[in-house]
């Protein structure tokens, strides 16, 4: 257990490179098993893992380049914990479920590498190392959108390049004034974020640094105004790519968020406080709205999951305990259901190689299993309680509650529009007439489709049922955090601001 982030970490890289000896044949059964070895290895990362300790644990940390501070520092606490198993998990179902042949070997390398860059970032705690992984995730999945995708998949990879690299660029710039910040203060280098979240900053330098970091984790969770990349990229995207990139790589922004944003800059997170919850707000309905009008099924599902992101950021920002542990639940239902609808929408593709809805009706009587599949993950997705999904929807808006009661009814009604889009892609796909002649010699669910899907609705029934070994494990860091967030506080309103609103919860 010494060094089993490290193994976490690069043993996909490791597996990749090796992957390009192994025979096209086998490829994607060696990919499997990769997988299922990484997603082995996060769960007895789980096993091993104290849920009473709220601080970093399996901590490596070996100097890298020491006269300026920079060093290979990993480590988990509940916050993170998570997040890896997702990565991992998801990765080995997209595996399974994988039906494109042409280049197959090159594709599953590259997924391979994008799965070492995701726990990457989710357990590097050296902020130049974060760095580097968070734009190294940016390469594979360029490739896998340019070299896999639809019709327009080169303009919807360079878009998705420019956008994140972009606000990437901003971030570093940032990173590198905080690293001369802490050198001011204490008179050594360090780039170990622990480090950093002992340096208070000036007011009007936290409202700058806030801004760099906030383009970059704005741009990839994603928030409006900056949400136009994503469309394109999940329309264009094959299966996998649009599976991995909804499960797992929008969540490396709102994870940002928890991660730096907050703790970095208390009195700037407060003070931006009610702009970036109208910006979340118009993510929840205008992206529900836009939805809605949608006549790809893809295209439904990309909206959604703006829309879903929205309520995410809104409980990050509610700055107490329940709409931070709510979110980051959200983080992982979210993951588990729009990875599973993606995964859906691919299996009717591989079939009618179509996803507009006015394309078929009456799937429900041709494909019995896979509409009770997809109705399950549609009652999720619009937060169904005894779901996955309700869980943390609810205390994500039960968090920001506290905060402002009016913003938090406008929020919730994005669970009212998503019901409304997704009945109506529902009623329009599965119910009805079959009036295709195409359609009704449609083969229901596979063994490896079945494989590949029932894991994923046993998650969204067990923990829609019970959450509690997830969210109690979660809550311990982050009331942790907040704590820190309190003392860290310049402006006297803002540590009251933040125990105000976690009076009710207990966490003072």
């Amino acid at each position: 257990m010494d060094h089993i982030l490290s193994l976490l970490v690069f043993f996909p890289a490791m597996a990749g490179l090796l992957g390009f000896l192994v025979a096209k044949e086998s490829i994607k059964v060696y990919g499997i098993s990769v997988s299922a070895i990484e997603f082995f290895l996060s769960i007895i990362l789980w096993i091993g893992f104290d849920g009473s300790n709220a601080g970093y644990q399996f901590v490596e940390y070996y100097p890298f380049i020491p006269s300026y501070g920079m060093s290979y520092y990993l480590g988990v606490d509940g916050i993170s914990l998570f997040l890896v198993i997702l990565s991992t998990f998801i990765t080995m179902i997209a595996f399974i479920a994988l039906s494109i042949k042409d280049e197959i070997k090159n594709l599953i390398i590259s997924v391979l590498f994008l799965e070492m860059t995701m726990v990457g970032v989710f357990l590097i705690l050296d902020v130049i190392w974060f760095y580097a992984f968070w734009e190294l995730s940016l390469v594979p999945m360029l490739y896998i959108i340019g070299a896999w995708g639809s019709a327009q998949r080169l303009y919807a990879a360079i878009k998705f390049f420019l956008y994140t690299f972009a606000g990437s660029v901003l971030m570093l710039v940032g990173i590198l004034y905080i690293a001369f910040l802490y050198h001011d203060a204490t008179g050594i280098w360090s780039f170990a974020l622990p480090d950093w979240y002992r340096l208070q900053m000036p007011f009007d330098t936290q409202l700058l640094l806030f801004g760099a970091f906030f383009l970059a984790f704005a741009i990839k969770v994603p928030m409006f105004p900056f949400h136009t990349w994503l469309p394109y990229a999940h329309g264009q995207a094959p299966t996998i790519g649009s599976i991995i990139l909804a499960a797992v790589l929008l969540k490396m922004g709102s994870y940002g968020f928890v991660r730096f944003s907050l703790p970095l800059f208390p009195d700037a997170s407060v003070y931006f406080l009610y702009p970036i919850a109208i910006i979340s707000i118009i993510m929840v309905i205008y992206a529900a709205m836009v939805a809605y009008a949608q006549e790809d099924m893809k295209q439904v599902i990309a909206y959604s999951s703006i829309s879903h992101m929205g309520i995410v950021v809104l409980g990050t920002f509610a700055m107490n305990a329940e709409g931070i542990t709510g979110s980051i639940f959200l983080m992982l239902s979210h993951g588990i259901v729009s990875g599973a609808l993606f995964m859906l929408v691919g299996v009717i593709y591989d079939r009618r190689h179509t996803k507009l809805m006015r394309d078929f009706g009456g799937l429900a009587t041709v494909m019995p299993g896979f509409a009770t599949v997809y109705g399950i993950m549609l009652m999720a997705s619009v937060g169904l309680p005894l779901t996955i999904g309700f869980v943390g929807e609810f205390l994500s808006l039960a968090g920001f509650y506290k905060v402002n009661w009016i913003m938090t009814l406008l929020a919730g009604s994005g669970i009212i529009l998503g019901a409304v889009y997704m009945l109506t892609l529902y009623k329009k796909s599965f119910f009805g007439e079959v009036t295709h002649e195409d359609n009704k010699t449609l083969k229901d669910l596979n063994a490896k489709e079945l494989t590949a899907l029932i894991p994923l609705v046993a998650l969204v029934v067990i923990l829609g049922v019970y959450p509690k070994p997830i969210l109690t494990t979660i809550d311990m860091s982050v009331k942790k955090m907040l704590v820190l967030l309190e003392k860290k506080a310049i402006d006297p309103h803002t540590s009251e601001f933040i125990i105000n609103v976690n009076r009710i919860g207990g966490t003072k």
